[in-house]
């Protein structure tokens, strides 16, 4: 290591005055002594991701039989089998607010409970999500006080079935749907010449860069270099996707067919980007959607959608019997291998003395436990990341509601201070 390089250095990022343009940097070497503490700052900032997935799981294929650390991993769980020692999957929660009568179908009182602990009001939710509770808490000093990510673009429902996150009463926060506009936002990039191949957004800052590399270590320089290499990539890939990818399609299109995990990967590369460069220390990760109609091409199944696979009632092939429950189980499997290459690209980002997942803390929820009954008690959720002690590497069945997880996390976790949050009764220690 050449010098110190301050966390203003490191939120600063490489940007240009004259360019609209914003790099966040890597997490060097040169920011963080010994102890792994950013110079001129407290220990390294936890970071928090929500990710949903729509329409409840398939529970035999899902939640292990054996407790503790030598669980088996059921087949929906599989892909997480290189992430066991970093994942804890925590079963038998209930979502409280979702049982409570009123407006809407099971799927809009479950949404609106589970995001907010608070009842569907006929419109939306009735309260900010834990995301967006949680922002307000500690996502003040970042360039984003919170994200909103999503992947599929089916725009069937309301607000509530397109919306995981809430910033107040009825008031969404609708997630960016299309990886270059995500791009745009991340690098400050409004106009769209990279988009057209005719230049890089790194054009703008290569003499920064250039300047700012001559004063680093060669470990320093070559992931200061890799950094840049991998948002090059990142370009190249988004401009690589054909024109009908640049487009939300409008309510009335009767289909998802398009490549569901090409956008995945490319947005979830984007979020790593963006929490490894601390541009924002909260996001949420829509995949698919509540009540979700998706087909699944990818997988062999375009025959039905995806909540007609969820429910025994001869809309879907099969879905009366052990067929529909297969299918259902390769459908979540498929969500689960999505979360699993976001937490594998979280691990290869060192940071300080350990990596950027030892300091993040994840949480994939679902709006329904089984899927055919719309079921709301005995919840399963998978917690991954090392941040605030977390306990990892074992199945837990516990009792609670969402509210006791979220206050837990929030609080233990994030160090958010929150006072209360809807259906919240007590701690859950067994997570620590």
């Amino acid at each position: 290591m050449i010098g110190k390089l301050t966390r203003r250095s490191f939120l600063k990022g490489l940007s240009l005055a004259q360019a609209p343009v914003w790099l966040g940097l890597p997490p060097l070497e040169a920011f963080f002594n010994e102890k792994g503490t950013a110079y001129g700052a407290d220990p390294i900032e936890k970071r928090f991701v929500l990710w949903f997935n729509g329409n409840g799981i398939p529970e035999k294929y899902w939640i292990p039989t054996e407790t503790g650390p030598e669980y088996s991993l059921t087949p929906c769980l599989a892909p997480l089998a290189p992430l066991r020692r970093d994942i804890h999957v925590v079963t038998g929660l209930d979502n409280a607010a979702a049982q409570i009568p009123g407006p809407g179908n099971g799927h809009h009182r479950s949404m609106s409970a589970l995001m907010t602990g608070t009842p569907f009001t006929g419109r939306g939710a009735g309260s900010p999500s834990i995301d967006q509770a949680i922002a307000a808490k500690v996502g003040g000093d970042s360039r984003f006080r919170s994200l909103q990510i999503g992947v599929s673009q089916e725009s069937f429902g309301e607000s509530i079935q397109r919306n995981m996150s809430w910033a107040a009463y009825e008031r969404p926060l609708p997630p960016e749907m299309l990886p270059h506009k995500l791009f745009e936002r991340l690098f400050g990039q409004r106009e769209l010449g990279w988009v057209e191949r005719e230049k890089s957004v790194l054009d703008a800052v290569r003499e920064d860069a250039f300047e700012l590399r001559k004063s680093l270590g060669k470990q320093d320089q070559a992931r200061l270099d890799e950094h840049l290499a991998s948002i090059r990539d990142l370009e190249k890939a988004i401009t690589s996707l054909p024109p009908q990818y640049y487009r939300v399609d409008p309510p009335h299109y009767d289909g998802d067919m398009k490549d569901w995990p090409r956008i995945a990967r490319l947005q979830s590369d984007l979020l790593a980007h963006a929490l490894a460069a601390r541009q924002t220390r909260v996001a949420s990760y829509m995949l698919t959607k509540c009540q979700g109609l998706a087909r699944f091409p990818w997988l062999g199944y375009t025959a039905a959608r995806h909540h007609d696979y969820t429910h025994r009632d001869g809309k879907a092939p099969g879905s009366d019997g052990p067929d529909g429950q297969r299918i259902l189980r390769d459908i979540c499997r498929w969500h689960v291998e999505e979360f699993a290459y976001l937490l594998s690209r979280l691990k290869s980002i060192t940071e300080g003395d350990g990596t950027l997942l030892d300091h993040c803390c994840l949480l994939f929820v679902h709006e329904h436990a089984e899927a055919n009954e719309h079921k709301n008690n005995g919840l399963s959720v998978v917690i991954a990341g090392h941040a605030g002690g977390l306990k990892t590497g074992l199945h837990t069945r516990t009792t609670g509601t969402f509210g006791d997880l979220y206050l837990t996390l929030a609080n233990d976790v994030m160090g958010a201070g929150l006072e209360t949050f809807p259906t919240a009764e007590r701690r859950l220690p067994e997570l620590f």
